[in-house]
This record gives C-alpha cells, structure tokens and sequence, in this order.
C-alpha cells in the first residue's frame, strides 16, 4: 500500500505577523501539497505564531495572546475548511491553553476537516526563567507543562499516524512506545535554533543530529517520518531546516532545500516496513523488556559505585 505524504516546511513567523497572515500561508502551503496529489500534510511545531518561548513575559495577557483556546477557532477555520474541500488530512502544531493549563499541542486532521488526533508535548527542554550568559533564551519550561496524553496512535482509515513534537524527536522512548502501537507514519514538527545554551556548537552539528535522530528512530521502529521545520532568521534567531521524508530504512527519501516555505512530497510505499518487522525488528521475538527495567525506574543516569 502507498500513501502519498507531504512535509510543508515554513519560513519564520515575525512577532508581527497576524494569525490570518499565518494561516493564509498554511493554506498556500496546503494547495500546494494537495496539488502534487498528497493526502497528508505535516506542518510544524507552534506553526501559528513567531517562536515566544525564546522571551521571558510575565504579563498573563500578552502570554495568551500566543495560545489558542478552541480548534478551530475563527482565524483557523480556513485551514480546516479548506483540508475538507481537498480531502487532504494534516499535522498542526499550536500553543493550546486549557483552562488554566498551557500545552505544547498538534492534532491530526483528517481529510474531512475532523480532529482525530491530539498529542502534547512531553519531552519539554529549556528553562522555567532567562539564563545568564545564554545567547538564545529556550523558556518552554516557563510556558508549557508537560503532556498528559501519552504518545498515542491514531488509526487514519489505510494507516497508523503517531506524532511528537521537537524536542520529542530525539529522545527513544519517545517512537519505541509509537512503534510498539505498529505504527505506521510518525509526524513531527520543530521549531530549533542553531545556537542554544552554553553548548558552543558548530552550526552544522543542529542539522546533523536532527536529521541523525529520525534516521536511527525510523529504522529502529520500522516507521515513516515526516518532519517540518520552522526555519530562517525568526525575530533575530536562526533556525535550521532540514525538513524530511524519512523511510523505514533509515534513508532521507526527500528533503527541503530552503529555509522558507516550502513543500516536499513523496509517495511512500508503507510495506516498506515489512521486512524489517519481521526480521531484525520483530519485536515480539526479539525484544527481552525484563532487562530494560531501569528504562522506566531510573530518570537520570548514575555514577554512583555499581
């Protein structure tokens, strides 16, 4: 069986920038990818809006001005609208407030214009306040508690859709817990800067380990990943692209060659999976979950004498 799946990177979101500016490029973006004949979209983490975790606000107002507390709302509804009249599904990540809480969010939309799926973030990275010394504030732990949805598998008619979200996509467990749910298509989005922290990184290492973490997960859980990027130069901070199509061989099938807007698509040929899943990933076969217990016990790792 093959589904044609499409990644639609973005370039960056300025402050300025209104919702319904936003969203009339995902909608350009969606014509675009259901012009080539895709049936699924992946577009990227906090898609919406600029990047805000990168400033530290406390004024309750301004923060929500960055959430969205109903999906779809208003300005969205073109989006969804327009997913039904092309019978095209996407992946859209989003700042969700609920209630009281805030959350790292995507869904999954189904080509009818209907939620199927939500996911939240739970590999949350960063601070809860500014670092001294840090050319780039990372305050996500400031904005965003941590999901509470697990990491669920949703059935979308001809496959299984799993999704995370940037940070997510280096971590594991994050695809094994997708994989042992057989899933079929991981999608991500990212929002990642080429500089962070204290780590004095080579710009070409953010790039090197993204596309390094999708490659090892899509091969070590037999799946397909689709990745989206927001990218470019985004209220003074560069981020990487690199969105890609990644198939269960551990292979880049495609990938952007901007750091703007734009659409990548590939026919993905989901028995590709197969073989691996029934040799050296069978799961059911091979893997001895009694001698991973510290996976689940242990948070951190130890020096302490064995």
């Amino acid at each position: 069986m093959k589904m044609h799946i499409a990644v639609a990177q973005m370039g960056p979101i300025q402050r300025a920038d209104t919702r319904a500016q936003t969203v009339a490029r995902l909608c350009d973006l969606l014509k675009d990818a259901a012009g080539r004949g895709a049936r699924w979209v992946t577009f990227p983490e906090l898609a919406l809006t600029t990047f805000f975790p990168r400033w530290e606000m406390d004024d309750p107002q301004e923060i929500r001005g960055f959430f969205e507390t109903e999906m779809p709302g208003k300005e969205t509804r073109p989006l969804f609208d327009l997913a039904r009249t092309l019978g095209v599904g996407f992946y859209l990540g989003y700042a969700e407030l609920d209630g009281d809480r805030q959350f790292n969010t995507s869904i999954l939309v189904d080509g009818n214009g209907a939620i199927i799926g939500k996911y939240r973030k739970i590999h949350i990275p960063g601070d809860a306040q500014s670092q001294d010394g840090y050319p780039i504030q990372h305050l996500e732990k400031k904005y965003f508690e941590v999901g509470d949805l697990g990491f669920p598998v949703f059935d979308a008619g001809d496959m299984r859709i799993g999704m995370c979200i940037c940070n997510d996509r280096r971590w594991p467990e994050t695809y094994r817990v997708m994989g042992l749910q057989a899933v079929d298509l991981v999608m991500v989005g990212y929002n990642t800067p080429t500089g962070y922290g204290r780590l004095g990184e080579p710009r070409h290492l953010p790039g090197h380990h993204n596309h390094l973490s999708l490659q090892a997960s899509a091969y070590q859980n037999t799946c397909w990943i689709a990745a989206a990027a927001k990218a470019g130069v985004e209220e003074g901070i560069h981020m990487i692209g690199g969105s890609c199509i990644v198939a269960p061989t551990g292979e880049i099938a495609v990938q952007a060659l901007s750091e703007d807007d734009e659409v990548i698509n590939y026919v993905c040929d989901m028995t590709l999976a197969d073989g691996y899943r029934s040799n050296i990933f069978y799961f059911e076969r091979h893997r001895r979950p009694e001698h991973y217990r510290a996976i689940v016990e242990r948070v951190g790792a130890s020096r302490q004498p064995l």
